[in-house]
Protein backbone atom coordinates (compact mmCIF):
# COMPACT_ATOMS: atom_id res chain seq x y z
CA UNK A 1 0.00 0.00 0.00
CA UNK A 2 2.27 2.30 0.61
CA UNK A 3 4.01 2.04 -2.62
CA UNK A 4 0.36 2.91 -4.26
CA UNK A 5 0.17 5.85 -2.26
CA UNK A 6 3.35 7.67 -2.78
CA UNK A 7 2.66 6.81 -6.08
CA UNK A 8 -0.52 8.44 -6.42
CA UNK A 9 0.49 11.45 -4.36
CA UNK A 10 3.59 11.84 -6.98
CA UNK A 11 1.02 11.23 -9.90
CA UNK A 12 -0.69 14.35 -8.67
CA UNK A 13 1.72 16.57 -7.95
CA UNK A 14 2.61 15.61 -12.03
CA UNK A 15 -0.72 16.35 -12.65
CA UNK A 16 -0.84 19.35 -11.10
CA UNK A 17 2.41 20.84 -12.64
CA UNK A 18 1.42 19.66 -16.03
CA UNK A 19 -1.73 22.03 -15.00
CA UNK A 20 0.77 25.24 -15.16
CA UNK A 21 0.65 24.43 -18.58
CA UNK A 22 -2.46 22.83 -19.69
CA UNK A 23 -5.53 24.32 -18.30
CA UNK A 24 -7.77 21.39 -18.43
CA UNK A 25 -5.82 20.01 -16.06
CA UNK A 26 -6.74 20.55 -12.17
CA UNK A 27 -3.41 21.79 -10.85
CA UNK A 28 -3.64 23.44 -7.89
CA UNK A 29 -6.64 21.08 -7.28
CA UNK A 30 -4.29 17.78 -7.65
CA UNK A 31 -1.10 19.10 -6.02
CA UNK A 32 -3.46 19.84 -2.68
CA UNK A 33 -5.30 16.76 -3.14
CA UNK A 34 -2.00 14.53 -3.06
CA UNK A 35 -1.69 15.68 0.57
CA UNK A 36 -5.07 14.40 1.43
CA UNK A 37 -4.23 11.07 -0.16
CA UNK A 38 -1.15 10.94 1.82
CA UNK A 39 -3.08 11.56 4.95
CA UNK A 40 -5.56 8.82 3.91
CA UNK A 41 -2.70 6.32 2.95
CA UNK A 42 0.42 7.09 5.56
CA UNK A 43 -1.20 9.95 8.38
CA UNK A 44 -2.88 13.22 8.75
CA UNK A 45 -0.38 13.76 11.80
CA UNK A 46 2.93 15.55 10.21
CA UNK A 47 0.24 18.33 8.95
CA UNK A 48 -1.17 20.77 11.86
CA UNK A 49 -3.25 23.35 11.57
CA UNK A 50 -0.26 25.92 10.17
CA UNK A 51 0.31 23.73 7.49
CA UNK A 52 -3.06 23.86 6.09
CA UNK A 53 -3.43 27.38 6.84
CA UNK A 54 0.00 28.05 4.91
CA UNK A 55 -1.17 25.42 2.22
CA UNK A 56 -4.86 26.83 1.71
CA UNK A 57 -3.47 30.39 1.46
CA UNK A 58 -0.95 29.27 -1.16
CA UNK A 59 -4.27 27.19 -3.07
CA UNK A 60 -6.28 30.86 -2.84
CA UNK A 61 -3.40 32.79 -4.18
CA UNK A 62 -3.27 30.23 -7.30
CA UNK A 63 -6.81 30.40 -8.26
CA UNK A 64 -7.05 34.65 -7.97
CA UNK A 65 -3.86 35.00 -9.48
CA UNK A 66 -4.45 32.44 -12.47
CA UNK A 67 -7.12 34.80 -12.98
CA UNK A 68 -6.17 38.13 -12.55
CA UNK A 69 -2.51 38.35 -13.66
CA UNK A 70 -4.35 36.55 -17.05
CA UNK A 71 -6.70 39.47 -16.88
CA UNK A 72 -4.06 42.02 -15.87
CA UNK A 73 -1.95 41.24 -19.25
CA UNK A 74 -4.82 41.70 -22.03
CA UNK A 75 -5.84 45.64 -19.59
CA UNK A 76 -2.47 46.34 -19.42
CA UNK A 77 -2.63 46.44 -23.27
CA UNK A 78 -6.08 47.81 -23.28
CA UNK A 79 -8.17 45.05 -23.84
CA UNK A 80 -11.74 45.11 -23.20
CA UNK A 81 -13.84 42.58 -21.32
CA UNK A 82 -14.60 40.89 -25.03
CA UNK A 83 -11.04 40.35 -25.06
CA UNK A 84 -11.05 38.64 -21.87
CA UNK A 85 -13.62 36.16 -22.70
CA UNK A 86 -12.05 35.46 -26.17
CA UNK A 87 -8.51 35.70 -24.36
CA UNK A 88 -10.24 32.69 -21.43
CA UNK A 89 -12.12 30.50 -24.65
CA UNK A 90 -9.39 30.26 -26.47
CA UNK A 91 -6.84 29.48 -23.49
CA UNK A 92 -9.65 26.53 -23.06
CA UNK A 93 -10.02 25.35 -26.64
CA UNK A 94 -7.21 26.29 -28.02
CA UNK A 95 -5.19 23.32 -26.76
CA UNK A 96 -7.40 20.94 -28.23
CA UNK A 97 -8.48 22.73 -31.61
CA UNK A 98 -4.62 23.15 -32.28
CA UNK A 99 -2.71 20.25 -30.09
CA UNK A 100 1.35 21.26 -30.82
CA UNK A 101 0.72 25.16 -30.65
CA UNK A 102 -2.40 25.81 -29.62
CA UNK A 103 -2.18 26.61 -26.04
CA UNK A 104 -0.49 29.98 -27.29
CA UNK A 105 -2.47 30.28 -30.71
CA UNK A 106 -5.72 30.32 -29.12
CA UNK A 107 -5.92 32.82 -26.17
CA UNK A 108 -3.79 35.21 -28.87
CA UNK A 109 -6.25 34.46 -31.58
CA UNK A 110 -9.16 34.77 -28.80
CA UNK A 111 -8.44 37.94 -27.33
CA UNK A 112 -7.49 39.12 -30.74
CA UNK A 113 -11.29 38.02 -31.80
CA UNK A 114 -12.81 39.22 -29.32
CA UNK A 115 -11.60 42.66 -29.44
CA UNK A 116 -12.71 42.94 -33.49
CA UNK A 117 -16.16 41.86 -32.53
CA UNK A 118 -16.03 45.03 -29.98
CA UNK A 119 -15.37 46.86 -32.14
CA UNK A 120 -11.36 47.55 -32.62
CA UNK A 121 -9.24 47.87 -35.20
CA UNK A 122 -6.97 45.00 -36.24
CA UNK A 123 -3.42 46.98 -35.28
CA UNK A 124 -5.32 47.62 -31.26
CA UNK A 125 -6.61 43.83 -31.65
CA UNK A 126 -2.96 42.16 -32.65
CA UNK A 127 -1.71 44.43 -29.35
CA UNK A 128 -4.05 43.03 -27.32
CA UNK A 129 -3.52 39.51 -28.32
CA UNK A 130 -0.16 40.05 -27.55
CA UNK A 131 -1.49 41.10 -24.43
CA UNK A 132 -3.11 38.15 -23.42
CA UNK A 133 0.29 36.35 -24.32
CA UNK A 134 2.27 38.11 -21.57
CA UNK A 135 -0.31 37.43 -19.29
CA UNK A 136 -0.64 33.84 -20.20
CA UNK A 137 3.36 33.24 -19.81
CA UNK A 138 3.34 35.57 -16.69
CA UNK A 139 0.28 33.54 -15.39
CA UNK A 140 2.39 30.64 -16.10
CA UNK A 141 5.63 31.70 -14.01
CA UNK A 142 3.37 32.95 -11.12
CA UNK A 143 1.89 28.97 -10.92
CA UNK A 144 4.72 27.27 -11.08
CA UNK A 145 6.53 29.20 -8.26
CA UNK A 146 3.45 29.38 -5.88
CA UNK A 147 2.85 24.90 -6.61
CA UNK A 148 6.57 23.84 -6.64
CA UNK A 149 6.45 26.12 -3.00
CA UNK A 150 3.33 23.72 -2.01
CA UNK A 151 5.12 20.77 -3.31
CA UNK A 152 8.58 21.39 -1.33
CA UNK A 153 6.82 22.82 1.52
CA UNK A 154 5.02 19.42 1.66
CA UNK A 155 8.33 17.81 1.67
CA UNK A 156 9.74 20.40 4.09
CA UNK A 157 7.36 19.30 6.49
CA UNK A 158 7.43 15.73 6.40
CA UNK A 159 10.99 15.73 7.03
CA UNK A 160 11.01 17.74 9.83
CA UNK A 161 7.88 16.61 11.30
Amino acid sequence: MDILGWTLVILLFIIGMAGTIYPILPGAIAIYGAFFVYGLFFSFEPFGVFFWIIQSLIFIVLFIADYAVSAWGVKRYGGTKASIIGSTIGLIAGPFVIPAFGLIIGPFAGAVIGELIAGANLERSLKVGWGSLVGLFTSVIVKVILQSAMIILFVLWLIFN
